[in-house]
């Protein structure tokens, strides 16, 4: 006889409107429907309840970058958003450019992470890419087409024989598509200037033209519509483009400095337009100290902590109208799960358990909220809502500011071989 489920969700409203009690057992969805008996029972009435999001793009830093972010810090940031796996981006200090150190970065996250995790390699002239897919790495990249903080740039010809060498262990490549003029950094209109939209729709032309072995893409980050309609691989989109534009910020802010960086309130607008056309919402969580921050623009670093403030802000946009529900959903989780090959989160008997339950109701973000190592959020008042409590493999790991310890998992690419 089988035991009984661990937890029932009850009164679950699915997305197309039916009701349902879902049963969830060794992790799984077992059941949607009437419901029996249960451990533990939780009554969701009245709320939103999403299968929990896969944040494809996340900076968890730690090593010689532990004062900005760690894994413990940044796994409660994506728990606290209704996020419970990440895929991890190699151009850490020092980078992931080897298998010893991927099995070293799993390690610690496999100490320390509250959330499902997975990492990625570096992409180099020199990579052994047979040996990082057998170690474990679920993507190759974010693959640096100009250079970014911590990440350098491929040359066309290097970027050429590495597309083509993912290829061959039937890999994903993440790319970094920017074009980089030279000139003063000193403003985030210049910044926009150096990194300009057309010289990211060029890149993205041009790393489709050098794909010449028909290696999967995924375009990470695209800041503009027009960048969208060049786009032949899967495209990812950040809340801070489609959010945030420079025009919101003090010119000479820090806090609004990223790559790519943030367009005009047109652009903006613009990339809002082409939500149909995203097949990602990712963060691109890259947070740096406060201190950081406040140093002269040309100095302070690229980049904004997202992981946290990521659904939040998207229901935000489902309370307004603005969004519809399925659409999160697809972006946030189905997609990106499909995408990495990874046990889906959702409805149905078979999908993985992890879920996020809302209320129906928006605050605005402050950054004493957020549970980021950083300290700081370029999201300072904008509507969001929060989930007052989020469900991994079946187990409550969130509740109102608590964080009881799960059962987290790694999630290896699918060339990873045990013990090599």
């Amino acid at each position: 006889m089988e035991s009984r489920p661990s937890l029932i969700l009850c009164n679950v409203q699915l997305p197309e409107g039916r009701v349902v009690d879902l049963s969830i057992r060794k992790g799984v969805v077992v059941h949607a429907g009437s419901s029996g008996a249960s451990e533990v029972r939780i009554d969701c009435a009245g709320m939103f309840v999403l299968p929990a999001a896969v944040d494809m793009h996340v900076h968890m830093r730690g090593g010689l970058q532990s004062g900005k972010e760690d894994w413990t810090t940044g796994s409660r940031s994506a728990l606290g958003g209704g996020v419970t796996v990440v895929v991890d981006q190699p151009n850490t200090i020092p980078p992931i450019d080897s298998p010893g150190a991927l099995r070293d970065r799993v390690r610690d996250a496999q100490e320390h992470s509250l959330c499902h995790f997975a990492i990625n390699s570096s992409v180099t002239a020199d990579i052994p890419f047979d040996e990082m897919g057998r170690a474990g790495a679920m993507a190759f990249g974010e693959t640096f087409y100009a250079p970014s903080s911590y990440g350098e740039a491929l040359g066309r010809d290097a970027l050429s024989l590495a597309l083509e060498r993912i290829h061959a262990v039937d890999g994903l490549a993440t790319i970094h598509a920017e074009e980089i003029s030279t000139g003063p950094d000193l403003d985030l209109a210049l910044h926009d200037e150096r990194r300009s939209v057309d010289g990211e729709v060029r890149a993205v032309k041009e790393v489709q033209n050098l794909n010449g072995s028909h290696c999967r893409l995924h375009l990470c980050h695209l800041s503009s519509a027009r960048s969208i309609d060049a786009a032949s691989g899967s495209v990812e989109v950040t809340p801070h483009h489609l959010f945030l534009s420079r025009d919101q910020f003090r010119k000479d802010d820090p806090r609004g400095k990223v790559n790519p960086p943030l367009r005009s309130e047109k652009h903006r607008r613009e990339l809002l337009s082409r939500w149909d056309g995203i097949d990602v919402i990712a963060s691109d969580h890259a947070p740096h100290t406060i201190a950081e921050k406040g140093e002269d623009f040309s100095d302070a670093p690229s980049g904004i902590p997202g992981v946290e403030t990521m659904v939040p802000l998207l229901l935000g946009k489902v309370l307004d109208g603005t969004l519809s529900l399925p659409s999160v959903i697809e972006k946030t989780s189905s997609t990106p799960a499909r995408l990495l090959g990874i046990p889906p989160a959702g409805f149905a008997v078979g999908d993985r358990g992890d879920f996020a339950l809302y209320q129906k109701k928006a605050v605005r973000i402050r950054a004493d909220m957020l549970h980021s190592k950083c300290g700081w959020t370029s999201y300072e008042n904008h509507p969001a809502v929060f989930p007052e409590m989020v469900i991994l493999g079946g187990e409550v790991v969130y509740h109102e500011g608590e964080f009881p310890r799960g059962k987290p998992s790694w999630f290896p690419g699918k060339g990873f071989v045990p013990g090599s």
